[in-house]
């Protein structure tokens, strides 16, 4: 058991899985950007909403939903994509998935998968699609032929995003390059769109996205499968003046994610992401604890026998080796778990692991505060060697209830790693005037207010203390706001991008 003072309403447990090495090179190996040894760290990330909310769970025979699918079928999925389940945190409204290769994160209406290096998180997506159906209740339709499977269910809609990579070359499957990650989801769903935001030679993002109440492809001739035209990706890349941001309604069970994703990791603070390091650091704490106890030994004994053994004793093995205990350690040190307090959380759950030789991952679920409704998550990954540095943080936690705003949620992860540079991306859902019942005054004058603050915000995420904003692009999607910003920081001197990849 991996304890890590889950409540009772909470339970937290390792996996009886195998367990892969971690895939994070040794620092000493890497000689230069085209080293075989590097580790791709920006992720492939899937999401699949098959309901609107977990209190909508239409054409489902499941009361629970997807969180009725046992641990070991979501384990047939993610060998497909080639992770493996470190460990799972379990609450009442997500199940938190901490795997060798990042995250997944499952509500009873919809499953968030996140992975790094070469997984191939698109070959899982069948299997989610048929899990979904066998396991989770949501209705049967006939799937596909290219999927491989006789069954699947119809998601409510689907989003696949991705910074460029790094080292495309390496990737496997359907990842070799974004026309057949498109492409691959085109066989799958009918009306996906396709986008590439940001600058074609500088730092950019690729989305696909379907419409609400997302069609499977028809079955397709044998002759069609390969054939078939592609979706065209708009590239999107407007100046600030040409769009503003829009206000999106805070509303009960508000959909918003915010994702940071960092590069050029300032080589001092990458160093507490190093095993050898946070050992150190456990070892010395642990030492500091036993002082403590040695003291109050002293006060209720006549004799030292007890303090001397506590002496002599060594670090525990946890603590020296890759794992649950030397995560949680580093989550403390470094300040991620004072981005979500337990003072203001009491109920938030951080599952962390360090890694060997260097790396680290963690989970957050953060139940809403201050009596609020619903639970929320955050997911950070690491790789700290400096020829492909790179963190990334992610979190649908809603702005609105945390009492602190957005700038300030990246400014304190900023403040962990201290990037060269850095992308965000903002999406939220919005509700439109046309959603408004007519002559509902009230309802207008607050949307209304949430777009000046909404403008105000913008104002202030485009000043993050010690980086410069490069580049602003805001998007209006079908249901959702999308708004990316590029930073780097003001001493910077690493010269352009390391792009990889190309469009």
């Amino acid at each position: 058991m991996v304890n890590i003072g889950i409540p009772k309403n909470y339970t937290v447990s390792p996996s009886s899985f195998t367990q892969t090495p971690s895939l994070i090179i040794n620092h000493e190996a890497a000689v230069d950007l085209d080293s075989s040894n590097a580790f791709e760290g920006p992720e492939k990330l899937l999401e699949v909403w098959f309901s609107p909310s977990s209190e909508d769970l239409h054409n489902c025979s499941e009361p629970t939903g997807l969180k009725a699918v046992p641990a070991e079928i979501w384990k047939t999925m993610l060998d497909l994509v080639n992770c493996q389940v470190l460990s799972i945190v379990e609450s009442p409204e997500v199940d938190a998935y901490l795997l060798s290769e990042s995250s997944m994160f499952v509500w009873p209406h919809k499953l968030i998968l996140k992975t790094c290096g070469t997984t191939t998180l698109l070959c899982g997506l069948p299997r989610i699609l048929e899990i979904a159906t066998l396991f989770g209740g949501y209705a049967r339709a006939t799937a596909p032929d290219v999927l491989g499977i006789a069954i699947a269910a119809a998601p409510y809609r689907v989003f696949y995003s991705r910074k460029n990579f790094l080292f495309p070359d390496r990737q496997r499957g359907p990842h070799r390059s974004w026309r057949d990650e498109v492409h691959t989801l085109d066989k799958l769903f009918v009306g996906g769109s396709a986008y590439m935001i940001g600058k074609m030679n500088g730092e950019h993002w690729y989305l696909y996205l379907t419409e609400p109440f997302t069609m499977l492809s028809a079955p397709a001739s044998p002759a069609s499968i390969d054939g078939s035209p592609t979706t065209e990706t708009k590239i999107i890349n407007f100046p600030s003046s040409v769009v503003k941001d829009r206000g999106s309604k805070v509303i009960e069970g508000e959909d918003e994610t915010l994702e940071i994703l960092m590069t050029d990791l300032d080589e001092e603070n990458a160093k507490q992401f190093y095993l050898e390091n946070a050992s150190a650091v456990a070892e010395e704490q642990w030492r500091g604890s036993q002082a403590e106890s040695d003291e109050i030994l002293d006060v209720f004994s006549n004799t030292s026998d007890d303090s001397e053994v506590l002496a002599k004793s060594g670090c525990p093995p946890e603590l020296t080796t890759e794992g649950h205990a030397l995560g949680t350690v580093v989550s403390d040190t470094c300040g991620l778990s004072q981005i979500y307090p337990k003072s203001k959380y009491p109920d938030a759950r951080i599952d962390a692991y360090q890694f060997t030789p260097c790396g680290f991952s963690a989970n957050g679920v953060v139940p809403a505060a201050m009596g609020g409704r619903g639970t929320s998550y955050f997911t950070v990954h690491v790789t700290p060697e400096a020829i492909c540095s790179y963190a990334s943080f992610e979190t649908n936690v809603p702005a609105g209830q945390t009492g602190r705003q957005t700038v300030e949620i990246i400014q304190s992860v900023v403040d962990i790693f201290k990037p060269g540079r850095f992308s965000v991306t903002l999406f939220e859902a919005k509700t439109t005037y046309d959603e408004i019942a007519a002559g509902d005054v009230v309802q207008v004058a607050e949307i209304k207010a949430f777009e000046r603050q909404a403008a105000r915000r913008g104002q202030k995420m485009d000043n993050i203390p010690g980086y410069k904003r490069i580049d602003r692009i805001v998007h209006d999607l079908d249901g959702y706001d999308l708004v990316f910003r590029y930073y780097e920081r003001n001493d910077w001197t690493g010269g352009a991008p390391r792009i990889g990849e190309r469009f």
